[in-house]
């Protein structure tokens, strides 16, 4: 339930509030409670110092600084602004007698009951699911066992072997133990900027869409220009593989087109595989399948900032153990 944000309407209805809810309570700064209480911000402050000082509530739990933005003439300024809980809420409501607060406490915590169920509710499932997930995986091993079982006595298992790298590569992805840099440290080079265009105008005619492929600003553009910066002598991705990994991620994640991101960043990550001619083995295999890309992709665009590291780690894991000479 964190980051929402309900309007509370008073019985008057003149009142209206915006209430953050956040922490399983609700947070009210002191114009707001001075709008609620029909008070002025001064008086607010007092009783709230008065609450305070004589210990009746603790302020580092009842207090938290949040970011808003307020408008001042014509301009929009974000400013750190300290709100208070619910407990304080009812606090200052019992000072000064007023039977907004009483309301306004009815309505809080029906609020608050409410998104507890709710969120029991979406837990729930959640926990269902990882449920099935852990089952669904622990047949199959069950499968797999059984099937190596039966074959102990058949020494052709190739059918095994060619899955050995996604197996090592799943073993390790668990151990965190992904490749951090690729293997063709070289001189790169990199396509301009129209010729990643003339790939996206390629493409349009295969998808239905009056703006696939329309930039809205200029991240893409940064995006392909960020592969080659350094510092100094020091190149920041000085193998292909994690250029082209920060390629795929950047383009994916800048959502620099109005449809196709993620078509386009697959596309042009490929297209700058193939200009530095490692897209093929020497035998002519593509070193990523169709069904990789598409994994790959998808794992980029619903992964958080704070996993980049490790997502581009599997890309180039993925590129460099389908290498020639890589096992």
């Amino acid at each position: 339930m964190d980051n929402q944000i309900e309007i509370y309407q008073g019985s008057d209805g003149q009142t209206l509030i915006e209430v953050k809810f956040e922490e399983d309570t609700v947070w009210l700064n002191q114009k707001q409670l001075a709008e609620l209480f029909g008070k002025d911000v001064r008086t607010i402050s007092e009783h709230i110092k008065t609450i305070y000082k004589s210990q009746e509530l603790e302020k580092d739990s009842t207090i938290r600084n949040f970011r808003i933005v307020q408008i001042e003439g014509k301009r929009n300024i974000e400013r750190n602004i300290d709100h208070f809980n619910l407990d304080i809420i009812i606090s200052v409501g019992y000072k000064v007698n007023s039977k907004q607060g009483i309301q306004f406490r009815q309505w809080a915590t029906k609020r608050l009951k409410d998104y507890l169920i709710q969120g029991y509710a979406i837990n729930e499932n959640r926990l269902a699911q990882k449920e099935q997930e852990v089952q669904t995986l622990k047949d199959g091993i069950r499968i797999l066992s059984r099937a190596i079982q039966q074959k102990e006595e058949d020494l052709n298992l190739d059918w095994l072997n060619h899955f050995a790298k996604g197996l090592e590569l799943l073993d390790d992805y668990d151990h965190e133990n992904l490749d951090k840099k690729g293997l063709s440290k070289r001189k790169v080079n990199y396509p301009d900027l129209a010729q990643y265009q003339e790939v996206i105008r390629s493409m349009r005619s295969d998808f239905e869409s009056g703006v696939f492929g329309r930039e809205k600003d200029g991240s893409f553009e940064s995006a392909i220009a960020q592969i080659s910066k350094g510092f100094g002598e020091e190149d920041f991705y000085p193998t292909l593989e994690e250029k082209a990994a920060t390629l795929l991620y950047l383009i994916v994640k800048n959502h620099g087109f109005v449809d196709g991101n993620k078509r386009i960043a697959a596309a042009c990550f490929l297209f700058f595989l193939q200009h530095n001619d490692i897209l093929h083995t020497s035998d002519g295999i593509p070193i990523i399948s169709n069904d990789a890309l598409a994994s790959l992709t998808l794992f980029i665009a619903s992964s958080k900032p704070e996993e980049m590291d490790t997502v581009k780690k599997l890309v180039i894991s993925v590129l460099n153990r389908n290498r020639d000479g890589r096992h």
